[in-house]
Formats: C-alpha cells, sequence, structure tokens
C-alpha cells in the first residue's frame, strides 16, 4: 500500500509542477511580447515566439501527466506511462514550426532593416523574464529526474535552451546599439531559430528512443544484476535480463534457473526477495521472472548464483 501512495504522491507533484510551468509560461511569455511591442526587435520577436510554444507545449505535459497516471485498465494491461512521450515528441514538432516562423520573421527584417525603440527598457523586461525561465527550468529538470517524468524534463530542457538563447540575445542587442550594426538584429533571431531548431531535435530523438521501448540506462541495468546477484541465494543462474522504460516505470524481465528439485514454494521465496530488493533499489519498477529447472541453464550472458 505504501508504494501505490508513494507513486499516486508522485503523481500529484507532478501534476501540481505542470499547473505552475503553465503559469510560469504565461507570465514569461507576457514579459516577453512586451519587450518586443516596446522595441520592435525581430530578435526579442523570436524570443517572444519561442514562449508561446512553451504556454502550448506546458498544457500537453500537464494532459499527458494526468493521463499516465492512470492506472492500467483492460485495453492498456501494462499502464498509460508513455503518454508523457507522446507530450515531449508533440514539444519538439512544435519547437520546429516555431523556428519556421523564425526564420520567416528575420529574413523580413533583413529586408526592411528597423530602428529599435526604448531599447533599455526592452532589454530589462526581456532580462527580467530569462531570470525567471532559468530558475523554473532548473526546477523541472532536477524534480523530473527525480519523480522519472520525461515531461518534465523535456520542458525543463526546452526553457533551459530558451534562456540560453534569451541571454545571447541581449548581448548581442547591446552590441547592436553599441556599434550601431542593426544588422545583427534580424541575425540574432537566425541564430535563435537554429538553436531551437536543434533543441527540437534533440527532445523528437530522445522522445522516439523511448517510445521504441529503449533499454533502461546502463547504470540501473547493472544495478539490476547486482541485486539479483546479492539475492538470488538458492538459485542456479539468471539469463535473458531484458528491460525497457516507460515513464516513471521500469519494467524488468528475466528467466531464473533453480534446482529441479525445489519446491514451487521456495523458488518463490526466493524470486519474492529479489522483487522486493529491486523494487527498492530502482523506484518505480515492475519486474517479471520466469522460473525454470536446472537443465535449461545458459553460459551466455547469464549471472551465475550459485546454489
Amino acid at each position: 500500500m505504501s508504494g501505490l501512495h508513494d507513486h499516486a504522491h508522485g503523481n500529484g507533484l507532478v501534476g501540481r509542477t505542470a499547473i505552475v510551468t503553465i503559469i510560469v509560461a504565461l507570465v514569461v511569455m507576457g514579459l516577453k511580447y512586451l519587450a518586443y511591442w516596446k522595441t520592435g526587435s525581430a530578435a526579442l520577436y523570436s524570443d517572444a515566439l519561442e514562449s508561446i510554444v512553451n504556454v502550448v507545449t506546458a498544457v500537453a505535459a500537464l494532459v499527458a501527466v494526468r493521463v499516465s497516471a492512470r492506472p492500467p485498465d483492460r485495453t492498456h494491461p501494462f499502464g498509460h506511462h508513455k503518454a508523457e512521450f507522446f507530450s515531449a515528441v508533440l514539444e519538439g514538432v512544435l519547437i520546429v514550426i516555431a523556428a519556421v516562423l523564425i526564420f520567416q520573421e528575420a529574413y523580413q527584417a533583413l529586408l526592411n532593416p528597423r530602428t529599435l525603440t526604448e531599447p533599455a527598457a526592452g532589454l530589462a523586461i526581456n532580462g527580467l523574464a530569462a531570470a525567471i525561465n532559468a530558475g523554473w527550468a532548473g526546477f523541472l529538470i532536477s524534480r523530473g529526474r527525480l519523480w522519472k517524468s520525461p515531461a518534465l524534463v523535456a520542458g525543463g530542457w526546452h526553457i533551459l535552451t530558451d534562456v540560453l538563447t534569451s541571454i545571447g540575445v541581449l548581448v548581442g542587442l547591446i552590441l547592436a546599439l553599441w556599434t550601431g550594426i542593426m544588422l545583427l538584429d534580424p541575425l540574432l533571431a537566425a541564430f535563435v531559430g537554429v538553436n531551437i531548431l536543434w533543441a527540437g531535435y534533440k527532445i523528437i530523438s530522445s522522445s522516439m528512443s523511448s517510445l521504441m521501448d529503449e533499454a533502461a540506462s546502463p547504470a540501473d541495468q547493472e544495478e539490476i544484476r547486482a541485486v539479483i546477484l546479492e539475492c538470488g541465494e538458492g538459485a542456479i543462474q539468471a539469463h535473458d535480463i531484458r528491460t525497457r522504460h516507460a515513464g516513471r516505470v521500469t519494467f524488468i524481465e528475466f528467466h531464473l534457473v533453480v534446482p529441479g528439485e525445489m519446491s514451487v514454494v521456495e523458488s518463490h521465496g526466493i524470486c519474492d526477495r529479489i522483487e522486493v530488493a529491486l523494487k527498492a533499489r530502482i523506484p518505480g519498477s515492475q519486474i517479471v521472472i520466469h522460473v525454470e529447472p536446472d537443465f535449461k541453464a545458459k553460459d551466455k550472458g547469464s549471472v551465475p548464483l550459485g546454489t
């Protein structure tokens, strides 16, 4: 019961964090558009346009988190954990669309150079928006990893990319105002477009790997083998160890070879011992163990346990 309670508590925390992310994204979007309105800068426009993506993807993340928290049912017996990966893919696609719009604005600004109005106020407002984003990005990444929420982690990394491009835009515009080379404004907008295009590619690539049942991390796989070795006393070996992860859940399957004369009760006790240890060391794991008699032992890729 405590494991179910912890899982539900984690889902609630992720959901509330996703709601706050929407509020933060709306505030930052408003600040960035105010900065663009005051200056007329193509670079600040590109920064503001990206914030629209932040709002839309924050909403998508909230929906995905709530869907992934649903318990297994008849049509989805393994749960709905992969919903968050679809949210991350959507975020990547929207980033690509935003990049195309930014390139269009940069091109128009190159054809028709603009004089910036109220640059000091615009830069100060955009700097405030970047500071808010930086603090929230760090929180999302750390909490998303702790709660094993790919939607929150993807959102945090995207916002962090937004922060870095905002800093680049601010520095570039200061240089443009200092040198009088206003061509830097549309060039900075194009730079933002390229940067978020790369971010979109990385998010889509990572999410697609997870949707294709990517194995658990090497560190987790080593941990799994260590647990089996520590807790498998009485069995002969474990082999065909397979893993995959979906959202906050890691699925673990393997074959456990036991002496042919061992009773069902004894072999079940070994399985219980291993499962308890795995769930303690890898939170959110779901384990399936197939017990086999000794003549099913394999030499290749096995974890020898002894008896």
